[in-house]
């Protein structure tokens, strides 16, 4: 406006009525206030109205809703709804007509707040999509501001696949679905994915109309499990089972493939319904097995790494997704069980040689102590009958012990043998598993590989040496060193062998019996070198004694009688005349007479 015109006087404004205070312009007042009041707007305060945005910044939105003045309401409650514009329409909630600076005080949360659970409930009821803005998150989920009510978006809510990082969505707005209001409690619970799984659902039908076995699909991994990996067909999941995943073994899935990958995958299966689907990623290579060298045969030597271990066995990969087994008893030339584990474990590298090979059945045989030579071959030379030797003990029995010469080469110490002067009743108490034996050998079993040894031939047997020392009726000092029903074991000292005696011939001379342990005399009674067989008495000693005693007081009784009775025989005296007749009879004798 020009200045002109500013300075330019009213052509009609009544001056005369001015001066005189009069400036109604022919209008009553009460007209005037009347029109006044309906330009304003028919609203009062602490209710909900409707109003124009005017102007939007950052900071805030001004509203007129009629009012002398217009309202101002912070930006932030209008962040759930990123379209707004100026000209739209708005409610707001009547705070008050004018502050102590004479502004209209509005509030459009709270507008939205009045109305909001009737707008929630027909949401739900008509299966509405609402708008929201996503304030923070929370255990299990996020909180979304929703016409001014907070609500709860579980985890699981919010897309169909899984999510890692909830961060990425705070501050967002996003669309969503009211699937549960408590009213009690006024709890609302939303969902995103409810959204999109009408469209996936859809999706999903047309898919599943479309499976074929064989076919040939890109999918993305949704899920990485220790059993398998589940893969998003777009909207339809599948899932490769470990064993599909590679020719070659699988110990994790995560090793062969990662989260949001995409890949080919092939249709191996899928029940009836569609619902289980089976799927194949090795199945688009070539099978490691037609790639095997043509020329590989039985007797080759290859080398491979242990993947897997049994008990009965390893197996090794030769090749990538070629494995061959290698049973436990091919790995030594010994006839011990023994486990796979004690030769070799997952991770060894080791040469084997082929001793199967079916390309049909796509199976193959190892052995590893092929490379080897065989003992037996030369145990003549080795081992011949009469040389000795250091073995070690693998088992036991009842009837002896057996020993391991070298890996392969097994023997067997009869109970006998093992020692010349000790009954053994179990060779566990003369050795101990694990534990060193030298031994002979006293005979060869090639066709069965058993070596039959001794323990005992490696001394001079010492029953040579006993017959000479332990005579009948001979006298040595013995401990008891077993107490039985039948009798007692005596271990003779010094020499170490054992005899025995029945329980009569443990009576003392005081008429009580010998207990364990004590040491006594006795005497042989009885000593047999083929039976290695001592037999003692302790009572016999002192009987022997009390009947040589008995003689000897017999004998000097009957002396005494005998020299009565020779005194008391008449003694017919020699005359001379018998001298001479005995004489001249000489004589005649001399002459042949």
């Amino acid at each position: 406006m020009s200045e002109e015109l500013k300075n330019s006087p009213i052509a009609d404004f009544d001056w005369e009525a001015f001066e005189k205070g009069d400036t109604n312009n022919n209008q009553s007042r009460e007209d005037l206030e009347k029109t006044y009041d309906e330009s304003l707007g028919s609203f009062k305060n602490k209710e909900v109205t409707e109003g124009t945005v005017i102007s939007i910044n950052k900071r805030e939105v001004v509203v007129n809703i009629g009012a002398k003045s217009d309202g101002i309401i912070p930006f932030n409650e209008f962040r759930y709804n990123p379209d707004l514009k100026v000209g739209d329409t708005v409610e707001v909630f009547v705070e008050s007509q004018e502050d102590k600076k004479g502004q209209l005080i509005l509030s459009h949360r709270k507008a939205r707040m009045a109305k909001s659970w009737d707008r929630v409930n027909e949401a739900l009821e008509k299966d509405e999509v609402i708008k929201g803005y996503i304030k923070c998150r929370t255990k299990g989920g996020m909180i979304v501001d929703v016409f001014g009510i907070e609500a709860f978006l579980p985890g699981s809510q919010i897309d169909v696949k899984p999510i890692r990082d909830y961060d990425v969505f705070v501050g967002k707005n996003m669309e969503f679905k009211v699937v549960k209001i408590n009213q009690e409690f006024k709890n609302v619970v939303v969902s995103h994915k409810a959204l999109i799984e009408a469209e996936i659902e859809q999706q999903r039908k047309e898919i599943i109309n479309t499976l074929e076995k064989g076919q040939v699909l890109e999918g993305t991994v949704k899920n990485i499990t220790t059993y398998g990996v589940f893969i998003d067909l777009g909207g339809v999941d599948g899932l490769i089972h470990i064993t599909d995943l590679s020719w070659g073994r699988v110990n994790n899935p995560a090793d062969i493939v990662e989260p949001d990958q995409k890949l080919n995958v092939v249709i191996l299966d899928f029940d009836n319904d569609k619902k289980r689907i089976a799927l194949g990623l090795k199945q688009l290579q070539p099978h490691p097995w037609d790639k095997l060298d043509a020329n590989l045969a039985v007797g080759d030597k290859v080398t491979g790494k242990v993947v897997v271990m049994y008990d009965y066995g390893a197996f090794v990969e030769v090749a990538p997704g070629v494995e061959g087994l290698i049973h436990v008893s091919e790995m030594s030339w010994s006839q011990h069980l023994r486990s796979a584990q004690d030769f070799m474990k997952v991770g060894d590298v080791v040469d084997a040689q082929i001793l199967a090979l079916d390309r049909e059945e796509r199976k193959m045989s190892l052995g590893v102590k092929q490379l080897k030579d065989d003992p037996w071959e030369a145990i003549e030379t080795k081992y011949p009958v009469g040389s000795k030797h250091n073995a070690k003990v693998r088992n036991f029995t009842n009837f002896g012990v057996f020993v391991e010469l070298e890996e392969g080469v097994d023997g067997l110490i009869h109970i006998s043998d093992l020692s010349w002067t000790k009954k053994v009743k179990h060779p566990g108490e003369f050795t101990q598993l694990g534990a060193d034996i030298d031994v002979v050998v006293l005979e060869i079993d090639k066709e069965n590989r058993r070596l039959s040894l001794g323990h005992k031939q490696l001394e001079q047997n010492p029953w040579d040496v006993f017959e000479t020392v332990f005579t009948v009726g001979s006298i040595h000092e013995g401990v008891i060193t077993d107490l039985l029903d039948k009798g007692a074991v005596i271990n003779l000292q010094p020499h170490g062998v054992e005899g025995f005696a029945t329980p009569k011939h443990l009576v003392k001379e005081d008429g009580t019996s010998a207990q364990q342990d004590e040491k006594l005399q006795f005497k042989v009674i009885e000593f047999n070198k083929d039976a290695k067989r001592i037999i003692l008495s302790h009572s016999r000693i002192f009987e022997d004694e009390q009947k040589q005693e008995a003689r000897k007081t017999a004998k000097k009784a009957t002396k005494p009688a005998a020299e009565e009775a020779v005194a008391a025989t008449p003694v017919e005296k020699t005359t001379l005349g018998d001298i001479s007749s005995l004489a001249a009879l000489k004589e005649k004798l001399e002459k042949g007479e």
